[in-house]
């Protein structure tokens, strides 16, 4: 099986195909798409390694991402390596698990095998990794954490928005005492998230008491020990928000166990809209953060460095949006 034979079902010249695969050129969607089907259909399969050779381009993308046992990531990954394969890209996967050495060994397999560019979908980023990147000229793209600059790109989440619609949202269910349970303060998004809340809260004229600001790992088990923190103190709070949907799993789970029922005695919002969050009951209110658009964002920033002859990255805000569902209800009288 050869170039010719697949240029000659594709109904295009063997220069096309060599292109398409290659990555060398850009090469029209529908064209690209006839190529691809074409030589899945015949079985042809690219010499890899001749290829990066020749062209200079593996035609693979790095994604690094902080924790794959997060629903919020394997939802991000899907979209990334669908976008990628409608291109003829692959994706070289790592999880760093919050480990700094972890990502150290996933960022120094990408340059050896030669990665296009690197979206890093993290919170946590060594600036020497980065200049590792920098002087190979690998472009990159960053979730929240980077700015903008010679192939660098970043992707922000419109935190701001998201919580303001959720404490929007409480308020006119006419929820004073909202409890915040925040995320590690060791991640920026975590902070970012805190930061918003308060803000939130000062534009409805409410300061939240400080026993009312628990933390937790991100986790259920995490949500859940936050939840009964926060039902020690003196004051209960009619309303939680939880910076992300695990957490404010763990604190239904809770509030089960505590025998206060849900929404009617209290009322637990989170945010990401995992596919979970719908399932547990009750059916969890939460912000929508679209995993789909975020990745869509990350490939075509990437996309347009090393293909589009952009040099200078750019920054996209992707935005948030309350989904409403059963466990939030009016301030009990």
């Amino acid at each position: 099986m050869n170039i010719r034979e697949v240029a000659k079902l594709a109904g295009v010249s063997s220069a096309t195909v060599s292109r398409v695969f290659s990555g060398a050129a850009r090469v029209e969607p529908k064209t690209h798409r006839r190529v691809m089907q074409a030589a899945k259909k015949l079985g042809y399969v690219p010499n890899a390694y001749a290829r990066t050779l020749s062209s200079g381009k593996s035609n693979t993308y790095g994604l690094i991402l902080s924790d794959l046992t997060n629903p919020f990531f394997p939802d991000l990954v899907k979209s990334f390596q669908q976008k990628a394969r409608e291109f003829g890209y692959e994706t070289l996967l790592a999880d760093t698990d919050y480990d700094l050495e972890r990502m150290e060994d996933g960022i120094r397999r990408m340059v050896e095998y030669k990665v296009d560019g690197v979206a890093i979908m993290t919170s946590e980023m060594s600036p020497s990794l980065i200049q590792l990147l920098r002087r190979r000229k690998i472009p990159m793209v960053f979730l929240d954490t980077g700015k903008p600059g010679p192939l660098v790109s970043n992707i922000s989440l419109n935190y701001e928005q998201g919580v303001d619609l959720a404490i929007q949202h409480l308020t006119s269910l006419g929820h004073r005492r909202i409890a915040l349970i925040q995320g590690p303060s060791a991640l920026r998004s975590a902070v970012t998230r805190r930061e918003a809340f308060l803000h939130a809260m000062r534009r409805h004229g409410i300061r939240p008491l400080t026993q009312h600001i628990q933390t937790s790992d991100h986790s259920v088990d995490g949500g859940r020990t936050a939840m009964l923190e926060l039902m020690k103190t003196s004051k209960w709070p009619t309303a939680v928000m939880c910076s992300n949907d695990l957490s404010a799993i763990g604190a239904l789970q809770a509030a089960h166990s505590l025998g206060i029922r849900v929404p009617e005695e209290l009322s637990i919002i989170g945010f990401d809209d995992i596919q979970m969050s719908s399932l547990v009951q009750p059916a969890l209110t939460t912000v929508h953060v679209s995993r789909k658009e975020v990745a869509s964002r990350a490939f075509t920033a990437l996309y347009g460095m090393t293909q589009g002859g952009q040099v200078r990255g750019v920054q996209q805000v992707v935005p948030c949006e309350l989904v409403v569902r059963d466990s939030t209800a009016p301030v009990k009288e």
